[in-house]
């Protein structure tokens, strides 16, 4: 089976056991809001996220709002997702910048985005896709970790990774690639337990055939060695 052949029946799978509509993980009702949730999202669940912003986005309800606040207040209401210090401090930052030079609007551009505060590839791909809908691909801890047991690429570096998706799927995949692996990651292909034997992907996965390998008996594995010679 060629590489492309692979790949695509790695997405049929993927459309045929999770929803194809996009379901972003982070509860937002705006731009703003899922590029600040986004941001707090790094090192953080989505449900201790979701707890977060639940009173955080009644209190701030706008660029303005984040960009006035008080900053040791800001720590305060972002405290439990970790790191609270360094991402209240990327949050006031990234909306005074949305205030000051894009009149309240989250950009759309790329660039733009990334010259945020507290925002790299990951964050503006997250908004781009969800939200305004340009095809993007997020790489996040799920999508690296089964892109690279599906031997869709062998980078570990996050961009590296994103732009080799970007060249080995299907446009049309690349917003909904990330929510299925996501799901499929919780549900499955988690990162210290997979559940191999259970997985669809089980038979186009070096991974879980090596780890299939690993569970055979000593009769089974000399069964293999010798079967060539018959």
């Amino acid at each position: 089976m060629t590489e492309k052949k692979r790949i695509q029946a790695i997405l049929d799978i993927l459309d045929k056991y999770y929803e194809k509509d996009v379901k972003c993980y982070l509860d937002h009702e705006n731009p703003l809001q899922l590029l600040i949730a986004t941001i707090l999202s790094a090192q953080c669940t989505d449900d201790r996220v979701n707890i977060v912003t639940k009173d955080l986005f009644a209190k701030y309800k706008s660029a303005k709002d984040f960009a006035m606040s008080d900053l040791k207040e800001l720590e305060q209401n972002v405290k439990s997702t970790g790191f609270y210090k360094n991402k209240a401090k990327n949050i006031k930052a990234c909306a005074t910048a949305i205030y000051e030079q894009y009149d309240g609007e989250v950009p759309q551009d790329l660039d733009a985005l990334t010259e945020l505060a507290g925002v790299g590839r990951k964050t503006a791909n997250v908004v781009r896709g969800n939200i305004f809908k340009i095809p993007s691909v997020v790489v996040d801890t799920h999508v690296k970790r089964i892109s690279i047991r599906w031997g869709i690429t062998l980078c570990t570096d996050p961009v590296a990774i994103e732009m080799d998706l970007m060249k080995k799927l299907p446009k049309d995949h690349w917003i909904r690639y990330n929510t299925q692996v996501i799901a499929h990651g919780r549900a499955i292909c988690t990162a210290r337990a997979p559940k191999c034997m259970d997985c669809m992907f089980l038979a186009l996965c070096p991974y879980g055939l090596s780890k299939r390998m690993d569970d055979l008996t000593e009769e089974a594995k000399e069964a293999l060695e010798k079967g060539h010679m018959y």
